[in-house]
């Protein structure tokens, strides 16, 4: 009898010591690709990647990694709250054919390619295709056609007003500065009752886009635009100018939280387009 406790307390003994190796083991791998994964996502964004002010249903969402753009994930608004990623000069600029839309089967919900069909909203890309393309390569441009970086435009604000404001992005202020972080995300009601029927099957409609160019460096600059939906398209891009606290204020996101509040203060709450050239490319009609 005493032989056969001393064999099973040896079988524990062993198992035990098998699970703790295998629990050390999982530790390590996990820390690894954790740390791994936070200098990628820290690779495509200067001063920290966009997080929430307050932590609530509504602000919370997971970080998608793509080739060359961060997506933050809201499975509650069934949208990206923000997508960032940064911009550089490049001396050719190009992309290729425009690829097939596809479902991200990272996103909770099953949004489908033609989750928008009938509508009257378009899918309107947040991470663009022609930009990232250009800077970030074809894998890249592949990823800006997944429906995670979609969200409902009507077509006056994507095919008009938006693709103006991209295309300045793109076309003057990348070359003006050799490199820009851009945040861009949409905009929702500040009562989530007030807006929860206005849906695009699972995807809540929203009432405006924003956009947040920053010139990277010791000493940044920045511009903010917030746009609505109902516009006509001919606007000038000025304006829709507003402050960086505007924009998290109206999403409840902390933006670049890493800069030093100083810095942040300077930055963040005013609107000053000194030497960016916005007064001479803001009535630029778009190429199509």
């Amino acid at each position: 009898m005493a032989a056969r406790r001393g064999r099973i307390a040896h079988r524990w003994r062993h198992r035990v010591r098998r699970f703790a190796i295998t629990a050390l083991f999982l530790a390590v791998a996990t820390g690894l690709w954790h740390f791994q994964e936070r200098e990628l996502r820290d690779g495509l964004s200067w001063q920290g990647v966009t997080t929430w002010e307050d932590l609530t249903p509504l602000t919370f969402h997971r970080v998608l990694r793509n080739d060359g753009f961060l997506v933050g994930w809201s499975d509650v608004r069934v949208n990206p709250l923000w997508v960032s990623y940064l911009l550089q000069r490049v001396d050719d600029p190009s992309s290729g054919p425009r690829p097939g839309f596809r479902r991200d089967w990272r996103a909770l919900w099953p949004i489908s390619t033609e989750s928008y069909f009938g509508s009257g909203y378009d899918r309107g890309h947040l991470a663009p295709n022609y930009a990232i393309a250009a800077v970030h390569g074809r894998g890249a441009q592949r990823d800006t056609f997944l429906m995670s970086n979609m969200s409902p435009q009507r077509p006056e604000l994507n095919r008009r007003l938006w693709q103006r404001l991209e295309e300045v992005v793109m076309d003057h202020f990348v070359p003006r500065f050799a490199a820009l972080q851009v945040i861009t995300g949409p905009i929702f009601p500040a009562r989530f009752q007030d807006n929860v029927l206005n849906r695009v099957g699972l995807v809540e409609v929203p009432q405006a886009f924003y956009k947040i160019l920053v010139v990277p460096g010791d000493e940044p600059r920045a511009l903010a635009f917030i746009m609505p939906q109902r516009v006509s398209g001919d606007e000038p891009l000025d304006d829709f100018l507003v402050s960086i606290d505007e924009v998290e204020a109206r999403t409840g996101l902390d933006f670049l939280p890493q800069l030093a509040p100083a810095s942040a203060e300077a930055l963040e709450a005013r609107v000053d387009t000194a030497g960016w050239g916005l007064e001479a490319v803001a009535r630029l009609p778009g190429r199509f």
